[in-house]
């Protein structure tokens, strides 16, 4: 990682990149957080694991995400090395304390489900891109897709596509089959826009 001042090279992410792309990428996923609760919907992954928890505990989102999160760590901290490591927690300390913040200055009136389901997609596939972009993820299964894509060119959205027919297996004894439908639409529009779109080849700088 080269310092805050210096110019960095086309292979490299500057800190102030760095920065920028962890608050963006955050922000953008915490959005589409808002526009499933808001439609009583969930995603896959650890995010999804959480917003189904909430259903059966008394615990809230954000607390639930970063807890579920903790034995991810050291998978990275092996496998990814120090620096990924950090910005990966990092980068969910920064969504959970979204998590807290948008409820407060966002609500929904009126929100279709579908139009609720392809807003969530697209805006949390975006954040996840940006993200691994910049050499983080939202730990839990992301950093194992991460991992098998750079060392074995198994394309993350893939892997967090399998993981995720897990978590909606568990979602029917907690949603209703329409939610679920409308869910596997946004969590589909996510891993076919990572699967797309996160390509080592077409994107060098870490």
């Amino acid at each position: 990682m080269v310092s805050f001042l210096e110019s960095p090279t086309a292979e490299e992410h500057s800190l102030f990149d760095d920065m920028q792309g962890l608050l963006v990428g955050t922000l953008l996923v915490a959005i589409s957080v808002q526009f499933l609760q808001a439609a009583n919907l969930f995603t896959g992954q650890i995010a999804g694991l959480a917003l189904v928890g909430t259903k059966s505990m008394d615990l809230s989102f954000g607390t639930l995400f970063f807890a579920l999160n903790l034995p991810f760590y050291a998978i990275a901290y092996f496998r990814m090395g120090l620096e990924f490591t950090l910005k990966t927690f990092a980068a969910v300390g920064l969504l959970t304390l979204w998590s807290f913040l948008l409820p407060q200055v966002m609500t929904f009136a009126d929100l279709h489900i579908a139009a609720a389901a392809v807003s969530a997609g697209v805006t949390a596939g975006a954040g996840l891109i940006v993200l691994f972009r910049h050499n983080a993820t939202l730990g839990g299964v992301g950093i194992v897709a991460v991992w098998l894509q750079d060392a074995y060119s198994i394309k993350a959205g893939w892997v967090q596509l399998g993981f995720d027919v897990m978590v909606f297996g568990l979602a029917v004894s907690f949603f209703p089959i329409e939610a679920v439908i409308y869910s596997l639409l946004g969590a589909a529009i996510i891993n076919i826009m990572i699967a797309t779109n996160h390509r080592r080849d077409r994107y060098i700088a870490r």
